[in-house]
């Protein structure tokens, strides 16, 4: 395993992997507010902590990069496999590292997409001793169920400004969350999903469109493919861009409270 010195958070890559049609590997790094080197994913079997420049080359370099999950990482290390981790693949990496903190972006939950019934991304969170910023779980799921999966294995589930939950880059009916999230992490993380949602006023109103890219992501899982970059792309191709731009901005934000987090 490669790491930086002084890492106290990880920040997953599946989204900047495939999550992100519109942007450029230009737009990325322009974007980026700092130069974060805590990204991780997995490179033929070995773990690798990094900076946006490093992944996006990393990225480049394989452009079939597979998503590994809390359940797939020890088979991808072990057999010498490349991809990107999700929320709950950086989770069990920061659980191994002894860090506190993972950071995503739109997160799993409860649906009805194959082999994610019930997204590893929320056992990780109930199991693990580390806790999860994220935006919100994804619009396609079932959010409120998610959330009472959650609360019902002892998770908190506190949002940074607001005690709900109201969608991720659509606007949603609101769910309850436990509260109001503190300026610093409990002295022993771990149950605790903190919630930092995309102001509503940026976020997208026209339900059809998610039916539209839901409909897409089904279709590519028929295909063997993966369902949640087949929805990005859709909601992309159908926003102009703004999706994409929109989840990059939040993924960037949530690395951001992360940073405030785990400051001395």
């Amino acid at each position: 395993m490669t790491s930086k010195a002084g890492n106290k958070f990880l920040i997953e890559s599946a989204l900047l992997a495939h999550g992100l049609p519109s942007l450029s590997d230009e737009d990325m790094l322009a974007a980026w507010p700092r130069a974060y080197q805590n990204i991780a994913w997995v490179e033929k079997g070995r773990v690798v902590i990094g900076s946006l420049e490093e992944f996006l080359a990393f990225r480049a370099s394989d452009r079939t990069l597979i998503r590994i999950d809390c359940n797939t990482l020890d088979k991808a290390r072990s057999q010498g496999i490349s991809g990107a981790l999700t929320a709950s693949g950086t989770m069990a990496l920061c659980a191994e590292l002894g860090l506190p903190l993972a950071v995503t972006c739109g997160m799993g939950g409860i649906g009805n997409i194959k082999g994610e019934e019930l997204c590893p991304d929320l056992p990780a969170l109930a199991d693990l001793p580390v806790a999860l910023v994220s935006t919100s779980p994804k619009d396609m799921l079932d959010i409120d169920a998610s959330i009472s999966w959650l609360k019902q294995h002892g998770v908190s589930c506190l949002g940074r400004h607001a005690a709900i939950c109201d969608g991720y880059v659509f606007r949603l009916p609101p769910v309850q969350l436990d509260g109001i999230m503190a300026d610093t992490l409990p002295a022993k993380p771990g149950k605790l999903l903190i919630l930092n949602p995309i102001p509503p006023e940026q976020r997208l109103d026209d339900l059809s469109l998610l039916a539209q890219a839901v409909q897409v992501g089904h279709e590519a899982e028929a295909q063997g493919r993966y369902f949640h970059p087949a929805v990005n792309g859709e909601l992309d191709r159908l926003s102009s861009g703004r999706t994409s731009r929109m989840q990059f901005r939040s993924l960037a934000d949530n690395a951001e409270l992360a940073a405030m987090l785990t400051a001395d």
